[in-house]
């Protein structure tokens, strides 16, 4: 199927949606849709995982460059690899040892990373098939919608919950994400997006030149484990701190290794200044060398930040590309990590999604263009 929308009248923009099958799972279809926003900027997102493949953006010479991580073929993602583009769910990062305790009961999730449960276990949000329930165009903007339904006791979590995400990509190049969910019990709700960023292109190395800024005076410190401790400490005078721009690679030799098996680098939750559950400032990303500009909006009261440490060059992206240590970071809106076994500490928020309650999380990824 291919949709193509043109708006009418005097300096009217175009938009347009593809669609086409990208492999099979399970004798099920995957399907990959194209979002070609007015300005040109590409976005294409496979209902598996309902994951990002790619977002191609102009840079100052108005040449598209794909400024995520990912694979040419739907098979590829079927492998091992580190969550490129995917949506994660039930819960976004690390759940001490894969257990809590929710109105008296104690649950058990499947134990995926090292002593910990991470990203919603080892068939989360991002290994299912996500079903289409919507697609279309607004003036300039273009938008797919889908839908996943998650069965009690799913890696262990309790309660169905009904899940949608809806991915946007405006006039303006921006790529807006909007997370919604219910349950019909009591359950941890805590999606993100985990798309790997490099603003010189998906294949053009190193992200440490990058500058950073993130809109955050505090930070949730880590164990051995990288399971937070409860508390929350302000960045300044140490290396978390971004609250002014600087390339990431200025203060990253002074971060403390957690043990021999650490390969340096970020992987820090912030705190959002003045999160208050609208739309904040979050983060803001410059390459000096394409040009571009990511600004990261979200209405989340966290943010991890992460550096790719762990890409080591063995998996194999697009167009051949080797992906190796640091060629990409990962700007991950959330509440805290393990908040769930942190509930009544001060300052953590709580991610129990209740019966009859909303679950919404937006995240904005924003772009612009120095003309140098």
């Amino acid at each position: 199927m291919s949709i193509t929308h043109n708006n009418i009248g005097e300096g009217a923009r175009l938009s347009a949606i593809q669609e086409q099958e990208w492999g099979t799972f399970h004798t099920r279809p995957v399907h990959l849709y194209t979002l070609t926003n007015s300005a040109g900027a590409t976005a294409r997102i496979i209902n598996y995982g309902a994951t990002l493949q790619s977002l191609e953006i102009p840079d100052r010479h108005g040449q598209l460059i794909d400024v995520t991580l990912g694979f040419d073929t739907f098979d590829e993602y079927l492998g091992t690899h580190p969550f490129f583009g995917a949506t994660i769910g039930r819960c976004a990062n690390r759940i001490a040892e894969g257990m809590f305790t929710l109105d008296g009961h104690m649950f058990s999730l499947d134990v995926n990373n090292g002593p910990n449960h991470i990203h919603g276990g080892r068939r989360g949000f991002d290994k299912h098939l996500w079903d289409i329930t919507r697609a279309g165009q607004g003036l300039g903007d273009v938008f797919v919608k889908m839908a996943y339904t998650s069965n009690d006791g799913d890696e262990g979590y309790p309660g169905n919950v009904e899940a949608a995400i809806t991915y946007t990509l405006t006039f303006d190049n921006t790529l807006r994400i909007e997370m919604q969910a219910g349950a019909d019990a009591s359950t941890p709700m805590n999606m993100t997006n985990h798309s790997y960023w490099n603003l010189n292109g998906h294949e053009s190395g190193s992200i440490l030149d990058h500058e950073v800024t993130l809109i955050g005076d505090a930070y949730t410190p880590i164990d051995k484990t990288r399971i937070t401790t409860g508390e929350i400490k302000p960045v300044v005078g140490t290396p978390y701190d971004f609250t002014t721009p600087r390339p990431i690679r200025t203060n990253m030799d002074a971060l403390p290794l957690l043990g021999e098996d650490d390969p340096g680098g970020y992987d820090h939750n912030y705190v959002i200044r003045d999160a208050d559950g609208t739309l904040k400032p979050a983060a803001q990303i410059y390459s000096p060398q394409s040009g571009l500009t990511m600004y990261v909006r979200t209405n989340q009261p966290g943010i991890q930040f992460y550096t790719g440490n762990f890409l080591d060059g063995s998996i194999i992206g697009k167009a051949g590309v080797p992906y190796g240590k640091h060629h990409a970071l990962c700007l991950e809106t959330q509440k805290f990590p393990d908040a769930i076994n942190k509930q009544g500490v001060e300052g953590w928020p709580s991610v129990i999604l209740r019966p009859g309650e909303p679950y919404y999380h937006e995240v904005q990824y924003a772009f612009s263009c120095d003309k140098k």
